[in-house]
């Protein structure tokens, strides 16, 4: 089995490296400066415990790619960037290729099946950071991260099996799941807290800002019939696993949506993660005025008309409870 990573950035890069370390085939797709770097010197990995370079094949679209029988292509971009890879990948590859999304956000797998038969969605922890080309940092240890991973919509065949035992020897936990989406659906609840982190800043003490919009988030999905993983559920999962801690003196900063704005990319993925709870709560009637005024404020910022770490935890919380 070979691996097509498309996206080797903070997700992407993690896996990329990690299959290439233990002797998987592995070829990532990159873009810019990030391709140029890593196809010169290789891709860095830096984690508390080890820091490794690995060289591996690196091309910057899908058509520049020999499709084999036995490929899996692991889709790591941010979900504003999905169109465009699935349309890269329809004219690229054979249609029947395993495409398994590993991106937060619920919408990435019915975009993906709109094309290609054989769809998987993955619930992915990994705690990575991409600020500088050619190089990814994991905040975690002992493990690099968990891609739990099953058939969308919903089951586990053989070519889910057969991804997590590489990804197993890759050195990552990763088990199939037949109830993938619930577990994503967790996840995106989970995922709210980004744009708390945009409005207040990296480690200023969010908290009970995104314990207010994940009520909210969850009151949606109930009034939706979504089910999804619990916060305990959820805590057991990452238990011993995942444990933030320092590389070097270096702490993470921030979460995928801080990084895209400091990176000064002019997008971010608000919409498919806050904006999606705002998305369910007008389609079944249950007001989100907490996610949606995240998720505008988001926007503010990438246009230049306000300034990420704006409030304070109760700041925003007074400002959202006066109407924004």
């Amino acid at each position: 089995m070979r691996f097509i990573v498309y996206g080797a950035g903070a997700v992407g890069g993690p896996i990329a490296v990690r299959l290439a370390q233990h002797g998987i085939d592995v070829v990532a797709i990159a873009r810019g400066e990030h391709a140029r770097v890593t196809a010169d010197r290789g891709l860095r990995l830096e984690t508390p415990d080890e820091t490794v370079t690995v060289r591996l094949p690196v091309v910057t679209d899908p058509s520049e790619i020999e499709f084999h029988p036995d490929d899996v292509v692991l889709i790591c971009v941010k979900t504003q960037n999905t169109a465009e890879v699935l349309a890269r990948l329809a004219v690229s590859m054979p249609w029947e290729t395993p495409v398994v999304c590993a991106q937060n956000a619920v919408c990435n797998e019915p975009a993906a099946l709109r094309l290609f038969p054989n769809v998987y969605g993955m619930n992915m922890m990994i705690m990575g950071t991409h600020m500088t080309p050619g190089e990814v940092q994991v905040f975690t240890g002992p493990c690099t991260g968990i891609l739990d991973l099953g058939r969308y919509p919903s089951g586990v065949d053989n070519t889910a099996r057969a991804i997590a035992a590489s990804l197993v020897a890759a050195g990552f936990v990763c088990e199939p799941q037949d109830d993938i989406m619930r577990w994503k659906y967790g996840k995106l609840l989970l995922n709210l807290v980004n744009a708390c982190e945009v409005a207040v800043g990296p480690g200023q003490g969010y908290l009970e800002a995104f314990h207010a919009a994940r009520q909210e988030g969850e009151t949606v999905l109930r009034a939706a019939g979504i089910p999804f993983s619990t916060r305990q559920e959820d805590a057991a999962r990452r238990a011993g696993l995942l444990e933030v801690r320092k590389i070097g003196e270096r702490d993470r900063g921030g979460a995928s949506t801080w990084q895209s704005i400091e990176r000064g990319l002019g997008s971010a993925e608000t919409d498919y993660l806050t904006g999606e709870i705002v998305l369910l709560g007008r389609q079944h009637g249950v007001p989100t005025p907490i996610n949606t005024f995240l998720q505008r404020f988001v926007h503010r910022v990438l246009q230049g008309e306000a300034q990420p770490s704006s409030f304070t935890n109760e700041s925003l919380l007074a400002t959202i409870a006066a109407g924004g």
